[in-house]
């Protein structure tokens, strides 16, 4: 599950050279995976352009170029700078290139049929212009019209660490990677761009991730399996975990519904709802497993927020954004429970961030934050950087877990680690989907898991239930779909 940055990578590879295996092997081996990947998807014959570029990546082309000319295809090869100029592995491949070398220029792409991205993959620095720049958009073209375009590592105008667009970049429907991902596969709009990725073994031994010491992974089962939710058959409601969601009045009571449905959903044992008095009967009249409360007070709310047997509240979701909604946080925070801040929690928060900080990194429970970008950016103005760093450094300064949310939702902790979730479908962008993802972290706070195993499982469980729901979903078809996907479990379990 390991993403390794552009730097981490050079790390790789150089302690594997150092080790005893030749970088001309590495490359060696990085060519024949991806001329493996085009052969196992299309017959001999096939017209095949390679469009190198003029460091290590185009070396990778080089060696794609000869091994599918060498199995029966028709290959061109065209080359972004002079041959003269390529060094170390580089030009140890195109010196093993028999065929011609053409001028990297739109028309070496007519008639192919499956384009090669090997201009510059993870490693570039800079935003592209000029002839890269134009080559870029050839191929782009190239591939709107019809041409499958193979990106060797990661495509070129990538940012290979934070998933951005230098200048432009190429849309590939296939990206072959080496050992690990990058963040910028997983980081919009990177994701968009890679395609679907594939993740070639090249001769790196996993031994080397030990030194290295990665801090950011993919979001999967593969990073939590050991802590999914499994009642134990002598469970009962307060041993699955007691849940509170506080409501708003009753004309936004809807966002505090979808919380407490997917709290149930994701495996709460009960789920209370404190809600005002004009709220109780819309919000009992939604679900008969709701407990609802009358809680027409910041009192009121105190009360029931210490209760001991509270295992996990939810704080925000309609709630509204005047004094109240800080006072309710205040004594979320001071009670014995996980603490889910949400929506107008965040908002309020942003003017109160001492009052909220302060509390959150001295209490012994989890606090779990869930912003989007704009929550995101008033209550961590100072943040910068990509946006696995962003995360972290509000997971330091806040001491929550924070999820910033988005397609590609990135999960960070105040150690530094982080994880981008990856499974998220469009049909998420909804109203109140957020308030479902809120519910289903609570629901899982509420069993019992760390902050960063809710956050992270809730993320993966609501892109879950977003593809279960599928297009022309609602929130509320969300959360009901939670159920499902907790049904069917871990795709390890079957």
């Amino acid at each position: 599950m390991a993403l390794l940055t552009p730097a981490e990578m050079a790390r790789a590879d150089a302690a594997t050279i150092a080790a005893g295996t030749p970088g001309s092997v590495l490359m060696e081996n990085a060519g024949y995976a991806v001329a493996d990947d085009i052969s196992a998807r299309h017959l001999q014959g096939t017209r095949v352009a390679v469009v190198c570029g003029p460091g290590n990546n185009g070396g990778d082309g080089f060696v794609v170029a000869r091994v599918l000319a060498e199995r029966g295809f028709i290959v061109r090869l065209a080359l972004l700078g002079d041959r003269s100029a390529l060094k170390g592995d580089a030009a140890w491949a195109a010196g093993r290139w028999r065929g011609a070398v053409e001028p990297a220029a739109p028309d070496v792409l007519d008639g192919a049929t499956v384009i090669i991205d090997a201009l510059f993959g993870a490693g570039l620095a800079r935003p592209l212009d000029g002839d890269a720049a134009t080559m870029v958009e050839a191929i782009n073209a190239a591939g709107r019209g019809g041409a499958i375009v193979v990106a060797v590592d990661l495509p070129s105008g990538i940012d290979g660490r934070t998933g951005a667009v230098l200048g432009t970049a190429v849309e590939a429907r296939r990206s072959v990677t080496f050992f690990r991902r990058k963040p910028g596969h997983l980081l919009m709009p990177g994701r968009a761009n890679a395609g679907r990725v594939i993740v070639a073994d090249i001769g790196i031994p996993d031994r080397v991730l030990s030194e290295i010491a990665p801090t950011t992974a993919a979001n999967g089962p593969g990073l939590w399996a050991a802590a999914w939710p499994r009642p134990s058959l002598d469970a009962h409601k307060y041993s699955r975990g007691a849940a509170l969601v506080a409501s708003g009045p009753a004309q936004s009571s809807g966002a505090a519904r979808l919380a407490a449905h997917a709290a149930l959903r994701a495996g709460a044992g009960i789920v209370t709802v404190a809600a005002p008095a004009d709220a109780v009967p819309v919000v009992a009249g939604t679900k008969a497993a709701f407990v609802v409360k009358r809680c027409d007070s910041t009192v009121a709310f105190h009360a029931l927020a210490v209760e001991e047997r509270l295992r996990a509240v939810i704080v925000g979701p309609g709630l509204g954004t005047d004094a109240d909604t800080v006072r309710f946080i205040s004594s979320a925070l001071a009670g014995p429970a996980a603490v889910v801040l949400d929506a107008d929690a965040i908002t309020v928060a942003a003017g109160v961030r001492d009052d909220v900080f302060g509390p959150i990194r001295s209490r012994r429970q989890p606090v779990v934050l869930t912003p989007h970008e704009g929550e995101f950016r008033r209550l961590f103005p100072d943040a910068v950087g990509s946006k696995p760093d962003r995360a972290r450094q509000a997971a330091a300064e806040s001491g929550a877990i924070v999820v910033l949310k988005g397609p590609d939702s990135v999960i960070a902790g105040p150690d530094g680690f982080a994880a981008i979730n990856e499974n998220a479908p469009p049909h998420l962008a909804t109203a109140g989907s957020g308030d479902v993802l809120a519910g289903i972290i609570g629901g899982l706070l509420a069993q019992g898991l760390s902050g960063f195993e809710a956050a992270a499982i809730g993320a993966w469980i609501h892109g879950e239930a977003g593809t279960v729901a599928g297009a022309g979903s609602i929130a509320d078809d969300i959360a009901e779909a939670v159920r499902d996907v907790m049904r069917a479990g871990l795709p390890e379990e079957g």
